[in-house]
């Protein structure tokens, strides 16, 4: 998962391209990267770590110009080497810059193309580097010395024929503009808006509308599947459908974990949508355990506090907050190695005794991933004294990995993997395990915008909308994301960075 944003302004964009990563850290926090073009000249600054420690002062003084793209990003296959953090560069033709979230699903397909057929060299193990060579090529095969928006949306259409899986991405050419797209379903967001200024329009294309909401931009709408959005230089706005073929099936864990709560995704609150996963869960119960005993609700924070909000309300018993969070400990399943990933937790929260002593106690997570966390917070509830600890997750079972840019792990590194709810309850120590059913998430998303007819549900129903994922595939990407293998990865820092700009 990653955060882009890209602007076209009247003045200098470093500072805005830094607010606007800064609001979208919580999609990554692996690295962080800015590119900014100056009369045709690119100035990139990337490096690995969170925004405010990769850009110094002296180093935003040197970003400048009144277009840019921008990136914060977490691994999508377990590698943390600074080679690939972005955005990614091209020379040819005239100068590219790309930013992209999601997954490419053909990767292998389209690298050996690209080295036999087009003669380009991919230097890192990055889609997204592949993704930028292919738009590369298409361009450059228009054999166009000055472009126009129609040369750049039939480039999107070339991408879109031979590139599979989830991509929202933002890419700069030099002198010219930039542009936004969106794969044919729509997996990942991206949104696009315009803030008007005595100069002229500025426009702000980004991964979600806060982005745009703290810096003045008025938000215009999504970009449709398929679609793509060209912002010349001078501020002109050209948008076009570029594909034949739009199923729109966004990724319904966006609103599970991922995005803020104040987003808007596809005319989709977030807030509302957790709010209603916290009402349907609740409802759930009373059928199932109309005399339950709980005394208590509380969340884990911080994703789940809408859900277990709406969850104490719906059972008519307490809602408290029950564990104080340092908000300088990143998100644990994110973290490379289980041995990080365990000690981090008793750095991450810390239990308020007096609101678990002598109580039952229901806990609420958004999701539940690997079980370490879940099980370690349990026995921290019941260290602080609570008589009984039972566990609810606003969403179903995570059983398979997702493809479309989550780096979830390995499948029999998931907790419900193979494993019942029961079973699970037993591996992570609660007195009762309480899990969403897939259609109430569905629904409690889907009432959002009934015109979104399905989602990407991949993870909880094995279900891939691309249509090209088999067990051959899974089991090439189990083998990149298992503990071990990024264990091993990581330890490897001998591949040299020849784009990256100090």
């Amino acid at each position: 998962m990653c955060g882009i944003a890209g602007i076209v302004s009247h003045q200098n964009v470093n500072q805005e391209l830094y607010d606007a990563l800064t609001v979208l850290q919580h999609r990554g926090q692996d690295a962080a990267g800015i590119v900014t073009c100056e009369e045709g000249r690119l100035h990139l600054r990337k490096e690995n770590g969170l925004a405010r420690d990769v850009f110094t002062n002296a180093q935003m003084m040197k970003l400048r110009g009144t277009m840019g793209i921008a990136h914060v990003r977490y691994p999508t296959a377990g590698c943390t080497s600074s080679a690939e953090a972005q955005p990614f560069y091209v020379n040819s033709p005239f100068g590219l810059t790309l930013a992209h979230n999601g997954n490419l699903t053909n990767t292998e397909e389209l690298k050996k193309a690209l080295f036999v057929e087009d003669q380009r060299h991919i230097n890192t193990d990055s889609d997204s580097e592949i993704l930028l060579n292919v738009f590369a090529h298409e361009l450059q095969s228009l054999g166009k010395l000055s472009l126009t928006p129609d040369d750049v949306f039939k480039t999107v259409e070339a991408v879109h024929k031979r590139c599979k899986g989830a991509y929202a991405v933002v890419v700069m050419i030099a002198g010219f503009g930039i542009l936004g797209f969106r794969d044919p379903h729509g997996i990942r967001p991206i949104v696009f808006g315009e803030r008007k200024t005595e100069a002229g329009s500025d426009f702000m294309i980004a991964s979600e509308n806060v982005a745009l909401d703290v810096l003045d931009f008025n938000l215009i709408r999504d970009i449709e599947p398929g679609e793509a959005v060209v912002i010349e230089s001078s501020g002109k706005l050209h948008t076009k459908q570029c594909s034949d073929i739009a199923d729109h099936c966004p990724c319904i864990f966006e609103y599970v974990y991922f995005a803020r709560p104040d987003s808007i995704i596809d005319d989709i609150s977030v807030y509302k949508a957790r709010l209603r996963m916290g009402e349907n869960l609740a409802e759930k119960m009373l059928k199932e355990w109309p005399e339950h005993d709980i005394d208590v609700v509380i969340p884990i924070p911080d994703t789940s506090r809408t859900a277990a909000l709406q969850m104490a309300y719906h059972l008519g018993v307490k809602f408290r907050e029950g564990f104080i969070k340092n908000r300088y400990i990143g998100r644990t399943f994110i973290m490379p190695g289980q041995t990080m990933r365990k000690k981090s937790v008793r750095q991450k929260l810390n239990a308020i005794n007096l609101e678990f002593e002598g109580k039952n106690v229901l806990l609420v997570d958004d999701s539940i991933v690997r079980g370490t966390t879940s099980g370690q917070i349990i026995q921290m509830a019941r260290d602080a004294g609570a008589k009984k600890v039972y566990f609810a997750s606003a969403a179903p079972p995570v059983r398979y990995p997702n493809v479309y840019g989550i780096d979830m792990p390995a499948a029999h590194e998931l907790i419900a993997h193979n494993r019942n709810e029961e079973e699970i309850g037993e591996v992570i120590g609660a007195d009762r395990m309480i899990y969403q059913d897939l259609d109430g998430l569905i629904d409690a998303v889907q009432r959002g915008n009934p015109n979104i007819k399905h989602f990407d549900t991949s993870c909880f129903s094995h279900e891939y909308i691309t249509g090209d994922i088999d067990d051959a595939y899974l089991e090439r990407i189990e083998a990149l994301r298992n503990d071990s293998a990024q264990s091993a990865r990581n330890s490897d820092k001998s591949m040299i960075d020849i784009q990256n700009s100090n």
